[in-house]
């Protein structure tokens, strides 16, 4: 299966927004590479500075990409679905992404990061209504029961990512569970929701323009 294995620090700054894809290393100064180096990388990174329209919208695409960790054939496969479907495009696209299972797993603090939280998805340790489910990009439907299994509640890393979500601000479309380790997806995020909720801001008409042109 197909998936980035680089540092993931480059592609923070190579978007010149912080990505939170380092988890809570992210919110310190100290330990944040973006922070210390706000700057595309390579040796021209600090000379680059006038961006073309194409670019801004570019940027915006990889931007959106990098934060749910897909590559660009799925990505593109899912603006064809968004597009296909009734309502506006970029908002429907972003429905889709937030319907992902590794994405819910994360909302539900089962992983510090997406990409914690796909790994648990791959090893069969994330149910949706009791049954096991290992594709990270399976989707989710409303009412459906998302928890981890009783091997993975046991795992110190989830532990800790389990114990610093309760200190988040509750996601209003999923419903977590009583023991913590388990939630109700009550339905696909509204965009004012997803505002609100999403640290790094998203203006996916730039994506529907980049597709568009």
């Amino acid at each position: 299966m197909a998936r980035y294995l680089g540092p993931v620090c480059k592609l923070c700054r190579r978007e010149g927004v912080k990505l939170f894809l380092k988890g809570e290393r992210c919110y310190s100064s100290e330990k944040c590479a973006f922070d210390r180096r706000p700057y595309p990388p390579g040796q021209h990174g600090k000379g680059r500075t006038k961006v073309s329209e194409y670019g801004k919208r570019l940027r915006e695409k990889q931007k959106v990409r990098r934060v749910y960790g897909i590559l660009e054939r799925q990505f593109r496969t899912y603006f064809a679905a968004a597009a296909r479907r009734k309502g506006v495009t970029g908002e429907n696209l972003l429905k889709m992404l937030e319907s992902r299972i590794d994405n819910v797993a994360f909302r539900l603090g089962f992983g510090a990061t997406r990409s914690d939280a796909r790994q648990l998805v791959r090893h069969n340790h994330v149910l949706v209504n009791g049954r096991r489910v290992d594709i990270p990009s399976f989707g989710v439907k409303a009412g459906d029961v998302i928890s981890l299994s009783e091997k993975a509640r046991k795992f110190e890393r989830v532990q800790k990512s389990l114990e610093l979500s309760k200190s988040r601000e509750r996601i209003p479309w999923i419903e977590a569970g009583p023991d913590g380790a388990s939630g109700t997806f009550k339905a696909a995020p509204s965009r004012v929701e997803l505002e609100a909720a999403q640290p790094v801001e998203i203006e996916e008409q730039l994506v529907v323009e980049f597709y568009s042109r």
